[in-house]
């Protein structure tokens, strides 16, 4: 059973979260200040002095509470979604699916123009039934009190929100980071359920990207090598403490809202599109919404725990048939992205439907990009 909710923060804990901002013990600063050892503090203080002083969650509450906003429990784990409905009877439902250091507000640019397209200069038929949930344990769908929720269990969660729950025979699936792995978990288990897979990351369930060379890969992907060693570095340290030892980098960050800002903001930094200046991607103002909603809620705990969950053993697949995504599947790669296949291997590896070669854009598509991401949406599920 779903209710009707609304998002919003409690007052105690955006109280809390200023005081502990104005109180922030600031660590010393050795040698030069800048991004060499990690966010520099001159650019760091300088936001949280926005955070407390201009920044206005009241404003937020009202932009994300334009739509209406829902809670299920399934399978005992509480699930918050957005529902965007069309306007156009013959809508595809679709479901949004966001990943860390995302939230489920990262679509905030691509819900209006998804479900009614009208008033963005699209056509009534391009319009989509849209559904934005928060990932288990993470922003609005908190307290996550089960541990073993990994990227199949939440799957499997998605199929009894949208099919049970919500009433759809099938839908369409759109993820980025964790919600790229998602959707393309949906589109190997679940193929029956989906009208299509569209994913911002290529990712394939039971592919080790580890064991491919350089010889795997286009002439004209040479740019992909290039992007995966640069990368690398720029993912290794938050996925080894994740995936290892969450619940110790949690109280840290659990009790310091700037620790939580800095972990956050570095990787907005370091994997979107930006050429070094975040907020020449990403507003202030967004920026500090995204801390505050791991931070106030809670669930920086609980979302670093997906990692452990579902990198410490194989991915558990259902079936051993090829390809290995069944559903239709669509690729939209964004240059700046931190992990890149071969295209060849997605062909031999999924219903490959359509792939698209973004001019921009990096980790973060939907934030980042997100005409080229409505575009991409409409021309493979409209199509």
């Amino acid at each position: 059973m779903q209710k009707q909710t609304s998002a919003t923060l409690s007052e105690a804990s955006l109280n809390e979260l200023n005081s502990r901002l104005k109180q922030t013990r600031w660590p010393p600063v050795i040698g030069r200040d800048d991004w060499q050892y990690g966010v520099p503090q001159s650019w760091l203080k300088e936001m949280v002095e926005y955070w407390v002083e201009e920044w206005d969650w009241n404003k937020q509450e009202v932009e994300m509470n334009r739509w209406k906003h829902y809670e299920a429990s399934v399978d005992g784990i509480k699930l918050h979604y957005l529902h965007a409905p069309a306007k156009h009877p013959d809508a595809p439902p679709i479901i949004l699916t966001h990943g860390w250091p995302w939230t489920f507000w990262d679509f905030k640019d691509v819900i209006g123009p998804l479900s009614d397209p009208e008033s963005f200069g699209g056509k009534a038929e391009d319009a989509f039934n849209v559904y934005v949930p928060s990932l288990p344990g993470f922003g609005f769908s908190t307290p996550l009190t089960q541990s073993g929720v990994d990227v199949s269990r939440i799957a499997n969660l998605w199929v009894k929100l949208m099919t049970e729950e919500l009433g759809h025979t099938k839908f369409a699936a759109h993820g980025g980071d964790w919600g790229a792995l998602v959707t393309a978990h949906l589109a190997h288990e679940y193929a029956d359920k989906l009208l299509g897979a569209h994913m911002s990351l290529t990712l394939i369930p039971g592919v080790d990207r580890s064991t491919l060379g350089p010889e795997d890969y286009d002439a004209s992907e040479a740019w992909m090598l290039k992007r995966n060693t640069e990368a690398g570095p720029l993912i290794t340290s938050h996925v080894a403490v994740h995936r290892l030892d969450p619940q110790t980098l949690a109280y840290g960050l659990m009790d310091s809202p700037v620790g939580t800002a800095a972990w956050i903001w570095e990787r907005r930094r370091n994997w979107s599109d930006c050429g070094g200046d975040i907020e020449s991607r990403f507003s202030r103002e967004h920026l500090c919404t995204t801390a505050a909603l791991y931070w106030c809620t809670g669930a920086i705990t609980s979302s670093l725990r997906l990692y452990h969950e579902h990198f410490s053993k194989p991915w558990p697949m259902a079936h051993n048939r090829s390809p290995t995504l069944e559903a239709p599947c669509a690729f939209a790669v964004f240059p700046k992205d931190v992990v890149h296949l071969p295209r060849a291997v997605l062909e031999d590896n999924s219903n490959l439907a359509r792939y698209t070669l973004m001019p921009s854009g990096g980790h973060f598509g939907a934030a980042e990009e997100p005409q080229l991401l409505v575009d991409d949406l409409r021309a493979f599920f409209h199509s």
